[in-house]
Order: structure tokens, then sequence, then C-alpha cells
């Protein structure tokens, strides 16, 4: 019996009959398919494709401080602070992405990167993947954002920054995701 559960865990029970792109532009594509569903029922599934990787890096000094960048988001019609994070192209090795989202929104640059976290976004409604780096042994320099950021960044300890998470005032969930899976390293010894 289980070894009947665990095939049919991984056999995909969707039936897709028709797909339509209903947007498309330089960041996202909208598809809305015609389905079969896992019950046999016939419906809709609207999926969105990312064109980049969601890149989020978290600075971590020898005291332990850390940096958060505010910014207000549209999607979300709120002020929102995270970790450092953004796009990276899909042709582009994501390393290469995290130091220059780094450099360019908070001037530091790192000597030394751990990939620490895989994770998808939102894998009800989209394949976006995020990878986020913990970045060590920094040197500052100057922020150099994008036209359309208006960020502030700010230095804190990251015991504060991990009691932000807890107290529901960071909710960016590649931060949180972050800030926690770096609590967990400390606590083991592994940062």
């Amino acid at each position: 019996m289980i070894a009947y559960l665990a095939i049919m865990e991984e056999t995909n029970p969707w039936r897709t009959l028709e797909s339509e792109v209903k947007y498309d532009n330089n960041w996202i594509r909208l598809t809305e398919q015609q389905v079969i569903n896992p019950s046999g029922g016939q419906g809709i599934y609207g999926t969105v494709h990312f064109k980049n990787l969601a890149i989020g890096i978290l600075p971590l000094d020898e005291n332990y401080n850390t940096w958060l960048v505010g910014q207000y988001r549209y999607a979300l019609n709120a002020y929102s602070w995270e970790i450092p994070e953004g796009g990276g192209p899909l042709h582009e090795e994501p390393s290469e992405s995290a130091r220059r989202e780094l450099l360019e929104e908070t001037g530091m640059s790192a000597r030394n990167w751990k990939e620490i976290q895989r994770m998808h976004l939102s894998n009800s409604v989209s394949d976006e993947l995020s990878i986020i780096y913990i970045a060590t042994d920094l040197i500052q320099g100057i922020a150099m954002p994008e036209e359309t950021e208006q960020l502030v960044v700010k230095k804190l300890p990251f015991s504060e920054v991990y009691q932000m998470v807890l107290d529901g005032k960071i909710t960016d969930s590649m931060s949180v995701a972050a800030i926690l899976k770096a609590k967990l390293m400390l606590i083991n010894g592994e940062l």
C-alpha cells in the first residue's frame, strides 16, 4: 500500500485541455488553462510564470547586525521592511544576481556567500522560485538603487529583526524565511 501511495503522489492528476496566454510582459506571463481536475471535473486554472528568480540576501556582520530595506509596496498598498531582494535573470548565475542586488540596495559587497534556502513563493498559482543567501564579511560602499526604487536602509541587531518577524512587523515571505532559517543556523552553531 505504501509503495502505491508513493507512486500516486508523484503522478500528475491534472489534465490540460487548452491553454491561452491572457497577459504577458517583461516580468510575468499569466495563462488560463481549461483542465480536468483530480476528481474528474472540468474547470479552469490560472497560472503566473515568472521570468526571473526571486533573490534574497541576509547580510550579517561579525557582531550579528543585519540590514533591512524599507519601501512602499504597490501591490500591498503598504510599507514593507525586508531583507535586500530583487529579480535575477533565469540565464544568470543566482549568486551573481545576489551580489548585484546587495550592492544596488545597500551599497555593500561581501567576501563570503552561503545559499541557505530555496522555496516557491506561491506554488498554488505561480512557479516563482526564490533563492536566499547569507552574506558575511561585508564591505560598505555606495548604494545604487534602480530609478523605480525609493528605499530606506537601516542597520539593526539580528535579535531585533528576529523579534520583528515574531511580532508580525516583517511579513515579506523571503525575509521571514531567511530570518527564521538564520536563527536556526545560529542556534545550531552553523553561522
